[in-house]
């Protein structure tokens, strides 16, 4: 969501970096063009205003002007600044003057069971698949007992598509009652939460298409019958200042405690991002990365700021690979390279673990000082679709191929493309790649790992295999 805004700020730093010494203003210069950027980022005018005027005053003090290294000292502050952008205020430190980034909060769950999280918003925002969302992860990773109930009667389809995602996630739905109003449903909702002992009830309110008086009347009884721990505003990133304007009113006439942005791996702008917790006045607990239902992550200040400024996510992409790697089939995996083996099924493996970890252009996005590569990679067409085609190659070829790819003639080539529904070029970018990487592997089987680490870092690219040719 942020690459324009951080293909802006990257090339303004890379130029403070390069001078050495900076004088006021230089300095001054490069406050106006991020003052820029972020305004056509839409961020809103006072905020920018206000980060502008904060980060001058640091910016231009004698700590940064006699600095050994003072380019990137600015960058230091304009990160810690845009922390505090997204947290709301400033940043804490600790007893060295050393920044605390704040770990993203997730929920508040505290209370007597069940608890209730309300779920607004305006129609279209992604209201009803982020409350799957949250399910699935509350009943996964928080191991609760959660009930997830539509009040939604305006919508057609609107309660039978959560019971689908009840299905798709293991979690129980409310069943639907022909006539049933709001507030009678969150109440059913909340008695059968309490009489069949749930942690948690869900409670997915029907959005509009703009905000109202009727909607905010209704959603003020469900609350008082509710009586949330959490309420919990979605919007859409993509709206840009709409959506800042809709938590205002949000929080205004019913009480948020929490905004959740979805669609945060579209083609926006961030503004919103930036301007929703100084404008709105309520925190961002949670993001929206996909389509697929664990495509749902805390909201951390610190690490969205480190994205913004190219320094990376290391700590999101730990998580990842966390969750979506197979640890046996990775032990396995381990074992065959001290042995110098690598197979097409290996590779097969390793591209499904890979597409399990999200969106490729995210991922990159996390891995510090990659903005090289993730050009590399768009020039290059490395996405999502050509993981997915060189998965279909291999299961397109026979048993002996994938164990000797060496079989694979020209006629073979053929029949796998016309297999696969991929071209004889794509499966010999693929028999190339399987090449380069194999070769990779019996290095590391060899005990060759620091030389291929520094023939890696050297090339100031990605590791050999992992880039078409």
């Amino acid at each position: 969501m942020f690459d324009g805004l951080s293909d802006r700020l990257g090339g303004i730093f890379d130029k403070l970096k390069k001078r050495g010494a900076l004088s006021e203003s230089d300095v001054e210069s490069a406050l106006r063009e991020i003052r820029v950027a972020l305004l056509e980022a839409d961020v809103a005018l006072p905020v920018v205003k206000d980060f502008i005027e904060g980060v001058k005053e640091r910016a231009l003090g004698e700590e940064v002007i006699r600095s050994v290294t003072p380019g990137q000292m600015v960058v230091s502050i304009v990160h810690e600044h845009l922390v505090e952008m997204l947290n709301g205020g400033p940043v804490e430190t600790d007893a060295s003057d050393v920044p605390i980034l704040p770990t993203g909060s997730g929920l508040n769950l505290v209370g007597t069971p069940p608890v209730a999280i309300l779920m607004v918003g305006l129609q279209g925002s992604g209201k009803t698949t982020t409350t799957g969302k949250i399910a699935a992860r509350l009943t996964t990773r928080d191991k609760k007992k959660v009930l997830m109930a539509s009040l939604d009667v305006y919508r057609p389809a609107a309660q039978q598509q959560l019971v689908v995602l009840g299905e798709q996630t293991n979690v129980r739905v409310l069943n639907p009652v022909m006539g049933e109003q709001p507030v009678a449903i969150a109440k059913r909702a909340m008695q059968t939460g309490r009489l069949e002992g749930f942690d948690v009830v869900l409670l997915d309110t029907a959005g509009r298409l703009h905000i109202d008086m009727e909607l905010m009347g209704e959603v003020s009884a469900i609350r008082d019958v509710a009586k949330p721990v959490e309420t919990l505003l979605v919007t859409d990133a993509m709206t840009g200042q709409d959506a800042v304007n809709v938590a205002r009113e949000f929080n205004e006439k019913i009480g948020v405690t929490g905004i959740v942005l979805t669609r945060v791996d579209g083609d926006a702008r961030g503004g919103a991002a930036l301007s929703m917790r100084a404008v709105a006045g309520c925190p961002i607990k949670l993001m929206g990365t996909g389509e697929n239902i664990d495509a749902l992550d805390n909201f951390d200040a610190g690490r969205v700021a480190g994205s913004i400024l190219g320094m990376g996510d290391v700590v999101g992409l730990v998580e990842k690979a966390r969750d979506a790697v197979d640890e046996e089939e990775a032990g396995r995996l381990a074992k065959r390279m001290m042995k110098g083996q690598f197979s097409m099924d290996d590779m097969a493996a390793q591209l499904t673990q890979l597409r399990g970890l999200g969106d490729m252009n995210a991922l990159m996005g996390m891995i510090p000082g990659i903005n090289k590569a993730k050009k590399q990679m768009a020039e290059a067409n490395v996405n999502d679709k050509m993981i997915a085609h060189q998965e279909a190659i291999i299961r397109s070829m026979t048993k002996k191929e994938r164990k000797n790819p060496k079989l694979i003639n020209g006629s073979r080539r053929k029949r796998i493309a016309a297999g696969s529904g991929t071209s004889v070029q794509e499966v010999n970018r693929l028999m190339k790649q399987f090449k380069q990487m194999s070769t990779m592997m019996k290095k590391m089987g060899k005990g060759g790992m620091k030389s291929m680490m520094s023939g890696m870092i050297g090339g100031g690219g990605m590791p050999p295999g992992m880039m078409p040719r």
